[in-house]
């Protein structure tokens, strides 16, 4: 049965309209899409008093360290810097067992729909057992990610990551025991990842994601890049988010990691570089000539003190921008938006840095990284409400204090600068409504299960 969504303005090509229309296929996907169009359908939803938006994309997510919220903010516990914060992280990766990894990332997801998240990529690297052997089914926790997110209804594309060692001329970290694989042990566990979802429906779709150049050696890093492209996979990587990471590459290779994998053609269409923090003009140039899409992930990366990526240079050079929440600091995607913008005026002194920047608006530009351009990194049709996307989208109450007093011609830098999450009413993820007036079926049983999760995790550390 096709559904008809008529919101009192409707987001389409970049701006608000009013009278416009969605109709929704009965396989989830856009029928149609517009101003009045007076479309057919078996049922009318009346959203008066709404506006209707597509889904925003989380192309970069670490769910289990939704874990480590608010634990990581002292000296005493984490240290000063990114590399002893992950002392933090790795305590709390190593207590999870199945069914809590399983909880902990439908915490993560129910509060992404909150905030409008329709799609995540999930960069997955929890494989092993606690004491580091392969579980009898080694993609285990996989799927349990991959059932958390069916829970909740987003839909996720499992980006499963590969994680040959520690570093260069590094001995094997304890901490990172359960994320070890060789480069064979990965690309099978991942062919049959594929083969056991393709069960799994139209919300569950894959990728590939080498962990780093820190992580996965050359020669391993061209197998699994191969791999993907063979199978038309979607290819993800941390690039460049650390200094000490780039003079270890320089160590090793003799260059900095977005030379060496231009050089080495990784970079591509299909390749989303994550972060991208550390990069010189000379670097920019070679991640615009291949096509590369950023990830950037701001919020974490302010969390973590990684810097802050020069977007400017990047967007004026022809980047697309996906964002990410990453460590789960904050789960917010017009967070992460507007601080790919606020952080150059931080660092310049001026305002308005990214506007018209490649010809198109400051709010529109943002909006389309979280939206459009993380849809293209994770190769799922969504980010837009055009025929044929999936029916991913939300809707915002135009009366909620953070937004309200607008027009149809300022919603958009309104939303875009200044929503909170309480304005956000429903998500609808193919086809199917999931969150309704911010009300979703599982939440009291999701952070009920989270709680005491969250309390067995931090008083087993208290008294480690």
């Amino acid at each position: 049965m096709k559904t008809l969504y008529r919101p009192e303005l409707l987001y389409s090509d970049g701006r608000f309209i009013a009278g416009g229309e969605v109709l929704v296929s009965e396989e989830g996907r856009v029928a149609g899409a517009g101003e009045g169009s007076d479309l057919p359908a078996a049922k009318v939803v009346e959203l008066p008093g709404k506006a209707l938006l597509p889904g925003f994309v989380n192309a970069h997510s670490h769910a289990f360290q939704r874990l480590i919220r608010g634990k990581s903010e002292s000296r005493i516990v984490s240290g000063r810097d990114f590399w002893s914060w992950r002392g933090t992280m790795y305590h709390a990766a190593s207590r999870l067992d199945p069914q809590q990894v399983y909880d902990v990332a439908r915490m993560a997801f129910l509060e992404m729909v909150l905030a409008g998240t329709t799609t995540v990529g999930e960069f997955h690297y929890l494989h092993n057992a606690p004491d580091g052997r392969p579980y009898d089914d080694p993609n285990v926790l996989g799927k349990q990610v991959i059932a958390a997110a069916q829970s909740v209804g987003i839909r996720i594309v499992l980006l499963r990551t590969a994680y040959v060692r520690s570093g260069f001329e590094l001995s094997p970290d304890p901490g990172q025991i359960r994320f070890y694989e060789s480069s064979n042990a990965f690309l099978e566990n991942m062919a049959a990842l594929i083969r056991d979802g393709e069960r799994r429906g139209a919300q569950v779709h894959y990728g590939v994601a080498p962990h780093s150049i820190r992580a996965v050696p050359m020669r391993e890093l061209h197998e699994i890049a191969e791999w993907a492209r063979a199978n038309k996979l979607p290819l993800h990587m941390h690039v460049a988010e650390q200094v000490a990471e780039n003079a270890a590459c320089v160590r090793e290779y003799g260059v900095a990691p977005v030379a060496l994998l231009a050089k080495e053609c990784i970079l591509g269409a299909d390749f989303t570089a994550v972060h991208g923090v550390h990069v010189t003009a000379e670097e920019i140039a070679m991640l615009a000539k291949f096509g590369t899409t950023i990830c950037s992930c701001p919020t974490t990366e302010r969390n973590l003190g990684d810097g802050f990526v020069p977007a400017d240079a990047m967007m004026a050079a022809g980047i697309r921008f996906a964002l990410g929440s990453d460590s789960q600091a904050q789960i917010d995607p017009l967070e992460d938006a507007r601080e790919l913008e606020y952080h150059l005026r931080l660092q310049q002194q001026k305002r308005a840095i990214l506007d018209h920047v490649g010809g198109k608006g400051l709010a529109a530009r943002l909006f389309d990284c979280a939206t459009i351009h993380g849809a293209s990194s994770l190769q799922v049709p969504g980010g837009e409400l055009k025929p044929g996307a999936f029916a991913d989208f939300f809707t915002v109450d135009l009366k909620d204090v953070s937004i309200a007093g607008n027009t149809a011609e300022d919603l958009l830098p309104i939303i875009v600068f200044s929503l909170n999450r309480s304005a956000i009413r429903d998500v609808v993820v193919n086809g199917r409504v999931i969150l309704q007036d911010q009300k979703h079926e599982h939440a009291e049983e999701i952070v009920s299960r989270y709680r005491e999760l969250h309390e067995k995790t931090w008083s087993d550390l208290r008294g480690h």
